[in-house]
Order: C-alpha cells, then structure tokens, then sequence
C-alpha cells in the first residue's frame, strides 16, 4: 500500500515534523524505489519545498529507515514502522486528517491518566484495532469530563444526582463519578449545563457506538466511522474540557 497524494499532502502540512519525517512520508507515497530527484518532485507536488536539502543524508543520518535500491530509495522495516507515529493510517483523507488532529491534540493534554488514555486511542486507529479505538476514545473523553466537573462543578453535579437519586453517595473524584450509569452521567450534565442538549445526543451517539464495540457481537465497524467517532469526541470533548 501506499499513500495518495491527497494524504501526503495533508500528512505534510502537519506542525512539528523533522526533514527526516517529511522524506519518510514522501517515500511512503512510491510503490517502487524513488531517486532523491522523484522524492524532492513527488513533495514538491503536494508542496512541501526540499529544494536545497541534502536527502541522501538525511536519510543516511537516521540509520536504518530507509535501503538504497537500484539508485533509489524505499522505506525499510524500520522505517515503515515510523508511519504510524507520523499519522499514516493507511486510509481516507478524512481519516488521516482525525489521526494528525489527535495527535496534535495529545500534545496539550497535562493529565497523565488522560495523556495515556489518548495515547493508546491513537495507537488502536493507526493500527486499524478500530473496535478498540472507538472504546478507547470513549473512555479518554468520559476521564475528561469526569476531572473537569470535580475541578469546576462538583457542587451543582451532587444537588442535581441527589434530586433525582435521594441514595445518591456525594461524590467527590471522578472515579466517585464512575458508579454513576454513563448514560445518567450525561443526562446530568445537560441539567447543570455543562452539556447542551444537541452535545448530549453526540455523544448517546458515541456512547452506543462504544457499547457495540466493547462487547462480542457481530458489529462491524470501518475507518469512516471510526474518524467521525473520534472526531466528534474531538470537537465536543477534548477541544472543550482537556486539562
């Protein structure tokens, strides 16, 4: 498989990424060993400049992530093994775009227990674990949540599960949080207006897709579905309540 210039050319745009990173991507986009001259073309065309660097030495300076072939370069085992960290995902546009959003996004996330819960989402999506991702995902976005309505609305998320549940046990972390039913948690939320109401059903939504995913039945689930999943939690989660 290889990418299409469409993903390259989003892949490329990404922040953050090293020359050594940009050859790799590019490479990734041949089906044949490619000259330093069709690698520097090939990112030219999705408009990424090489003009001036040095790529046979970047290459060779990284040790391992690329062989020389006939004059021309292809990605080794170890270089293929980089994708993945570089949000090649071997799918849509689209699903590349959720991969290099997450990624991004991981990078402004504090919380330890939260950084390693998205972490490992993103590991499930790029290894096409998709069933995992989407639980993964799910739960990274309700351990969000969760810390944020202990840090700033602890008070008025007790009296409103007290109003509706008078055996209701104060709670006072989120794992306190957790004995509470998902589904009630959300209905809690939009009651104290933490959630709106069109958030809320967004996010029954991804929490029914997660049900599915994370019980042995015949479900089935794709790449499209997974990156609308993940970027819904994305939009209406992460971007709104990350520490």
């Amino acid at each position: 498989m290889k990418l299409s210039d469409a993903e390259l050319k989003l892949l490329l745009q990404a922040d953050g990424l090293q020359r050594i990173d940009r050859v790799l991507l590019t490479l990734a986009a041949f089906s044949q060993p490619a000259s330093v001259k069709d690698i520097r073309s090939k990112a030219g065309s999705v408009g990424c400049n090489m003009v001036g660097w040095n790529i046979s030495d970047i290459i060779a300076r990284a040790k391992g992530v690329a062989i020389q072939i006939n004059g021309g370069y292809e990605l080794s085992e170890k270089g293929k093994a980089k994708l993945p960290e570089l949000g090649a995902t071997w799918g849509s546009p689209a699903a590349t775009q959720v991969a290099i959003d997450l990624r991004t996004h991981l990078a402004k996330i504090t919380d330890k227990d939260t950084r390693n819960f998205v972490e490992e989402a993103i590991a499930c999506y790029e290894a096409r674990l998709f069933r995992s991702a989407i639980v993964m995902s799910w739960l990274a976005a309700l351990d969000v949540i969760k810390k944020d309505v202990v840090k700033s609305h602890l008070s008025q998320f007790n009296a409103e599960a007290k109003r509706i549940d008078a055996k209701w046990k104060v709670a006072v972390t989120a794992d306190d949080i957790g004995v509470m039913k998902e589904a009630d948690f959300l209905n809690r939320l939009v009651a104290i207006s933490v959630l709106g109401k069109n958030t809320k059903q967004r996010l029954e939504q991804a929490l029914t897709l997660r049900n599915g995913a994370g019980h042995p039945n015949s479900l089935q689930v794709g790449p499209n579905e997974v990156a609308a999943h993940i970027e819904a939690l994305l939009r209406n989660v992460f971007e709104v309540f990350s520490p």
